[in-house]
């Protein structure tokens, strides 16, 4: 981004790097409001550059900061120091003239009645440019900070992928690619490429996964060919794996029960005429997965209810297909996702991981003899992976573990582990199991 746009989309930014910090609010609904403000597209483009990449290296960012700081600023100064990572992000990363990098930041400073900061915050930066080989090098001392993960993060990594851990901790804070996924019942990927590079979007097919189109560089949704048509949908290519797992066939009864926001029940739709359940316990997320389904053409029976609780929506007819898309952690799709690094708490592990086995438990009388269920997480942590189905397996004799052939990713006993980046797709796991 060459250009140097305007301090509004720098204040914008702050604003929602603000949300996100000190309210707990997600990156996508502080983004969405934070854009509101902000009339010209290329000021939105860059309110959430900046916010992405603050979120990105927000630790190291911080520790900068306070290497060039004489005493770290107060905890009710999280502005000024949000501020200071704005200015240093911008130094460190975009392609915006240094001079008016500071000048701009430093305005923003202003805007928030704080006029004892300017002075600090363009001295600060100054210094950074200065010295910026020798800041760098003080900080960077330590893998976590260097590549911006908690400590408690950097831990898990270290232990469930430590031949990994560099590659996952580089990957995490790379820009995620735009993945298309082709709808079958309407078009196919080659006559999709060909309408694509006719409006000079360049794509490429995904190795291994059949309906994937992945893009040169993102475009908005309207630039997409077929997409008002339901031609065409956004979806990463490890997601689009599940319905190749699944494996549902013309005339199979199918519950997705986590549907929202209904990308992979749209996909499994998308391939067989099957009588698809799309669950979730939230209305407000299920009208998502309607709207969906609408735009793509397609049919499902969708239903609020608690996968947990089957008594209060099962109707007693057993499924032969299960997909469990079970809340996780997310750490797979951090690089989408940075507010996950800062949003996430480490007992938050132990929480979803009881609720993922509470999930299958109850799910399982519901599948039928010689059916399959999927369970699917997009985390990178054995805890919510291999842990959940070793536990389940050794409670559970009538499962058996199918092993899982994929294009990218290992296998890690009873299910398949795809970490984030390989083959340029989001981190995500999958087990099959199949009642006998």
């Amino acid at each position: 981004m060459s250009a140097t746009p305007s301090p509004d989309a720098r204040t914008a930014a702050l604003a929602v790097l603000m949300d996100v910090l000190k309210a707990g609010r997600s990156l996508d609904r502080a983004i969405e409001s934070g854009e509101q403000a902000l009339a010209d597209p290329r000021d939105r483009a860059l309110c959430r550059a900046l916010a992405y990449g603050v979120l990105r290296h927000h630790r190291r960012l911080g520790a900068l900061r306070d290497h060039c700081l004489r005493s770290p600023l107060r905890s009710r100064d999280l502005d000024v120091a949000l501020v200071v990572e704005l200015g240093l992000y911008q130094l460190l990363a975009m392609q915006i003239p240094p001079h008016a990098a500071v000048s701009a930041t430093v305005a923003v400073a202003q805007t928030r009645g704080k006029r004892w900061a300017v002075k600090l915050i363009n001295a600060l930066l100054r210094r950074f440019q200065r010295e910026r080989a020798a800041c760098l090098a003080a900080v960077d001392q330590r893998p976590a900070v260097e590549h911006s993960v908690p400590d408690w993060l950097y831990t898990r990594l270290s232990q469930d992928w430590p031949t990994a851990l560099d590659a996952l901790l580089v990957q995490q804070n790379e820009r995620a690619p735009m993945t298309l996924r082709v709808n079958g019942r309407k078009t196919d990927p080659a006559t999709l490429a060909e309408a694509l590079a006719g409006e000079g979007i360049h794509s490429e097919r995904q190795a291994g996964c059949a309906d994937a189109l992945v893009l040169a560089a993102p475009v908005g949704l309207e630039q997409l060919p077929g997409f008002a048509e339901g031609a065409v949908s956004v979806q990463d290519a490890s997601a689009q794996l599940a319905a190749d797992v699944l494996g549902a066939e013309a005339g199979h009864r199918v519950l997705d029960a986590c549907a929202a926001p209904g990308g992979k029940a749209a996909h499994v739709l998308e391939r067989a005429d099957v009588r698809l359940v799309a669950l979730d316990n939230e209305p407000a997320r299920l009208a998502r997965v309607s709207e969906t389904l609408e735009r793509l053409g397609l049919v499902a029976d969708c239903q609020v209810g608690d996968a947990g609780n089957p008594a209060t929506w099962w109707d007693g007819q057993a499924f032969d297909r299960i997909l469990l898309d079970a809340p996780c952690s997310g750490t797979g799709v951090i690089r989408r996702h940075p507010d996950i690094k800062w949003l996430r708490r480490e007992a938050d592990i132990a929480v979803l991981q009881a609720g993922q086995q509470r999930l299958l438990e109850a799910l399982w009388p519901s599948l039928a003899p010689g059916g399959r269920l999927v369970y699917a997480t997009c985390s990178v942590l054995r805890a919510e992976n291999e842990a959940v189905i070793e536990a389940f397996m050794a409670r559970q004799d009538d499962a058996q573990a199918t092993p899982v052939a994929l294009p990218v990713g290992q296998s890690v006993g009873y299910g398949h582990q795809i970490l984030t980046g390989e083959a340029g797709v989001d981190g995500f796991y999958y087990a099959c199991l199949e009642k006998h």
